[in-house]
């Protein structure tokens, strides 16, 4: 791996460092988990596209600059280090998208992906059910097959902003007499049809944050599987090793969480017993960085993300708890200050509130642990 920045590196960093400097609204938008915020972050993603910068690693045919991953992850470090709105495509452009690139078909690609960079369609992850959360084997949700298509019925469960989206994916059983993983297959839904019912679930902040989805005989064409039919599990992995590995969570999100970190460290006096905490949050984020440039350099030598992205996923969420903690303590008692409070610390209770989300979405850490015994470590069950 090497850890030296090409001159071209170095002049992509310049150039999208200067367009987010000028371009980064200077009063942070509403919350994306409200309907008045949801479209102003729509509108940025809109700007975002229109100056080439929505999606630098796809292919310029679909809205991207055709971008290194290595430039991605530049990207990444210079969009949250300028504090820059979060991204509501991202269930779009870092899952479904990957998806589509390594098992949809050439039609689905011409017809999805541009769309989706430039947020004129919504997605929404649609995975877990009721009772199929991390153990999504364990789906009910059906599909059966009626001439030109499927129709679909079940119920979905903990869609991220789902109640603003245009359309959701997951999986279905295809197969009746399945079980576990087999049988399954992978279809992407829009919304506004017949059938389709939305039902908002409100966060702790009392925003609209998730979706629960009602399917009742809903059709959907042949067009919109992706991958082979009954063979759904095997596309879902796909999406996991982006949601896990690499995508989801670039390191760029847990360094300007550090910097800030930092700041906050020298802002309250430098407290000495928290010193060790401060600082192991920084090394966790800078060593988080270099293993994720380890995995674009073993992806660009022609290698895959395996089951080590559960390892990642563990890695990453716990680190951001312990810093979200760290912070909390530095503030003492205005970490709890609402954020309207004259004296509140602006981002830091909410931001710990979602980290506490991080061991549980992507697949709960008690099963991450699972998955690295049996697949990396290869212990007997």
């Amino acid at each position: 791996m090497n850890l030296t920045y090409t001159v071209s590196e170095q002049a992509f960093r310049a150039d999208c460092r200067a367009w987010l400097e000028a371009n980064v609204p200077a009063t942070p938008l509403a919350s994306h988990n409200t309907r008045e915020g949801f479209a102003q972050h729509v509108q940025w993603e809109h700007k975002l596209f229109d100056a080439g910068w929505a999606v630098v690693s796809w292919p310029e045919a679909y809205g991207g600059r055709g971008a290194s991953l290595v430039e991605w992850l530049i990207f990444e470090e210079e969009y949250y280090r300028s504090g820059a709105p979060a991204r509501v495509t991202q269930n779009g452009i870092f899952l479904l998208a990957p998806t589509l690139f390594e098992c949809g078909n050439d039609e689905q690609k011409e017809r999805l992906l541009r769309q989706m960079a430039r947020a004129d369609f919504l997605w929404a992850q649609a995975w877990s059910e009721p009772n199929a959360g991390s153990d999504l084997a364990s789906v009910r949700a059906t599909a059966k097959k009626v001439d030109g298509g499927w129709k679909l019925s079940g119920n979905k469960t903990w869609c991220s902003r789902g109640v603003f989206s245009d359309g959701i994916y997951g999986l279905f059983r295809t197969d009746p007499d399945s079980e576990r993983h087999r049988g399954l297959t992978y279809f992407m839904i829009h919304v506004d049809q017949p059938g389709v019912t939305l039902r908002a679930v409100e966060d702790l902040d009392g925003e609209e944050a998730f979706a629960e989805v009602f399917l009742d005989d809903v059709f959907v064409p042949d067009a919109d599987v992706i991958g082979e039919v009954n063979q759904g599990w095997k596309v879902a992995m796909s999406t996991t090793s982006s949601e896990r590995g690499l995508s989801l969570r670039s390191p760029g999100r847990f360094q300007a969480t550090a910097e800030r970190l930092k700041q906050l460290f020298v802002e309250s006096g430098s407290p000495e017993r928290l010193r060790d905490q401060v600082l192991q949050s920084w090394m966790d984020a800078d060593a988080y960085s270099l293993y994720t440039y380890q995995t674009v350099t073993r992806m660009q030598e022609g290698g895959h993300i395996g089951a080590d992205s559960s390892l990642n996923k563990i890695f990453w969420s716990e680190m951001d708890i312990a810093t979200q903690q760290t912070a909390l303590e530095l503030l003492g008692a205005r970490a709890w200050l609402m954020p309207e409070a004259p004296d509140a610390a602006p981002g830091w209770l909410h931001d710990f509130l979602f980290s506490l989300a991080g061991p549980i979405y992507a697949g709960t850490n008690e099963i991450q642990r699972n998955i690295v015994a049996r697949r990396v470590l290869e212990l007997p069950r």
